[in-house]
């Protein structure tokens, strides 16, 4: 057998020693790999050392020097690995171990926005009051915003300074291109609007969402708010109703002890209108507007007001969330401050 075949097998044999004798995770797996490399009968090593009088004379002292330093390389190899399984475990790797005795980390687990949660206890009551929820787009045009609603183009509702209103670009020049004029949704009345175009009565719905007003943020009033609108149209309803309606609702959500007031208003979309009122820390807080729906707006979808009739009310859902859980000031809704957020 050539030198450099003989000296190839050896160098091979010392690698599979080492990596067997570091991988053997207890007593029994390194006896097996002792027998396998360091057998007197049958050992790798052995076989090998019976190819030492394969080589050639000139090259046997050579040889013989590099056969009795991998024997002692693996017996080393060996003598390691059983201290190593005595002082109580496999191999260390380099770097920090993890220690399996120490507490777990607790996870952070995220939780809805209180409005969120608000959101969906007024589904669920209104819900079992047999109002079902729709939905319809933040960006509105003005048949919807107002025309629909019986608004005159006079009204202060449409004032520039009491909405945010839209400059659509054309996507080449960038300029204004002076078409249709969009505003985002000041009320979500628009979606009763939508749901009457669609569907003859009778109509129970309810929709939920945000609403824009370009309102000085304060305690109670914020530029970017949630309303829950309710509409009710079929022959021969009420104001009786609507009275009924909103005081299952507010003692539902806000409890039995919770005193629910009506006053005379004015709305263009309903006639006769009420402010609906709730009283908190010992003073009356707006809770919405509400009325009959007037005659002009079911005109104005193709319903004949001899026919039938209806109720619609609108409810801040953030003034409903902070008479709950006694919050003062709607800003902290929005500050998006984890310690408060916690709190629900």
């Amino acid at each position: 057998m050539p030198l450099t075949d003989f000296l190839t097998e050896l160098d091979s044999l010392q690698n599979d020693a080492a990596i067997s004798f570091t991988a053997a995770a207890d007593t029994a797996a390194l006896e097996d790999a002792r027998i396998e490399f360091l057998g007197a009968k049958s050992g790798r090593l052995k076989a090998i050392q019976k190819g030492l009088g394969t080589v050639g004379k000139d090259d046997k002292p050579a040889a013989g020097k590099r056969f009795n330093e991998v024997k002692q390389a693996i017996e080393a190899a060996f003598e390691q690995a059983q201290q190593r399984l005595a002082a109580g475990g496999p191999a260390k790797k380099a770097g920090p171990q993890f220690d399996i005795t120490l507490p777990g980390k607790r996870l952070r687990v995220g939780r809805l926005h209180p409005i969120s949660q608000t959101i969906d206890e007024l589904k669920d009551i209104m819900g079992r009051l047999g109002f079902s929820a729709a939905d319809g787009p933040e960006i509105e045009d003005e048949y919807h915003n107002f025309n629909a609603l019986n608004i005159p183009l006079e009204h202060p509702a449409r004032d520039p300074l009491d909405n945010f209103y839209l400059s659509v670009a054309d996507s080449t020049s960038g300029a204004s291109t002076g078409g249709e004029t969009l505003l985002l949704r000041s009320q979500t009345s628009t979606v009763q609007i939508r749901v009457m175009e669609t569907t003859r009565p009778p109509i129970r719905i309810i929709s939920l969402g945000r609403v824009y007003r370009p309102d000085t943020a304060d305690a109670t009033h914020y530029p970017m708010f949630h309303q829950m609108e309710g509409l009710l149209i079929d022959r021969k309803v009420t104001m009786a109703d609507l009275k009924s309606v909103l005081r299952l609702f507010a003692t539902s959500y806000l409890g039995k002890d919770v005193h629910v007031r009506f006053r005379p208003s004015f709305f263009p979309f309903t006639e006769p209108s009420v402010e609906v009122d709730m009283h908190w820390n010992d003073r009356w807080m707006e809770f919405g507007g509400a009325g009959m729906v007037d005659p002009n707006v079911l005109r104005a979808v193709g319903y004949d007001p001899d026919e039938v009739s209806g109720f619609a009310f609108g409810l801040g859902v953030e003034r409903l969330c902070m008479r709950r859980h006694g919050v003062t000031d709607i800003r902290d809704f929005y500050r998006n401050d984890v310690r408060f957020l916690e709190q629900f």
